[in-house]
């Protein structure tokens, strides 16, 4: 979680062929944001982790779309640190906590982030961001839930990065503008790396401009 604040960006991944992982893992770690979610979203995305994990092992890595117990043990396996899900499933969060793995659940209502608190956790997911109300929302949740920080994703850019990020609530913000689908497939890592340093720019300047 500290690698992940002093970042401030988690590159959400959608991987469609494993061979794209690990040059697209050392573009982002050119444009210097040293941490990505390579979810399950795909079928490629376990082999994907695990290529990462044994090339770039100086990669944060997290695994994302957690959905079921069964996909914790193959993160676990595959070398992912962290798992990320998109909503609150107290089954899976506890399965998680028990394998010693940290997790950000998502949630987006105050019920979820009592389960979330409940449990231990610290840090969640606030998905989909923009369509659940954005920044706004996460300042008026953080009155009653003063021990929580957010990672907000859904909808997150280059023109609002900046915005989530100087709040001090916000731990990081997850979006896959600066590395998506079609940059990936056409294999255009060098523009990858460009947009990564313009958001870790971005990044940086917000998290010390934080109130």
């Amino acid at each position: 979680m500290e690698q992940i604040a002093k970042t401030g960006i988690i590159p959400v991944i959608k991987i469609e062929d494993p061979k794209n992982a690990v040059p697209l893992a050392s573009a982002l770690l050119a444009g210097n944001i040293p941490c990505m979610e390579i979810t399950f979203r795909t079928s490629a995305g376990e082999e994907a982790i695990r290529q990462v994990q044994e090339e770039v092992p100086e990669m944060l890595l997290g695994a994302g779309t957690v959905l079921t117990t069964d996909q914790v043990d193959r993160a676990i396996n595959a070398g992912a640190k962290f798992l990320v899900s998109p909503g609150y499933n107290p089954r899976v969060v506890d399965y998680a906590i028990k394998k010693n793995i940290t997790i950000i659940p998502g949630c987006s209502t105050p019920s979820d982030m009592e389960q979330a608190i409940e449990a231990g956790i610290t840090t969640v997911k606030f998905f989909p961001a923009e369509q659940a109300g954005g920044l706004d929302y996460i300042k008026a949740v953080s009155a009653p839930y003063s021990m929580l920080s957010f990672i907000p994703t859904g909808g997150i850019n280059v023109q609002n990065l900046a915005k989530y990020l100087s709040f001090k609530k916000v731990l990081a913000c997850g979006g896959s503008w600066m590395a998506g689908a079609e940059l990936i497939n056409a294999g255009d890592f060098a523009k990858i790396t460009v947009l990564s340093k313009e958001a870790s720019e971005i990044a940086e300047q917000a998290i010390k401009n934080r109130k």
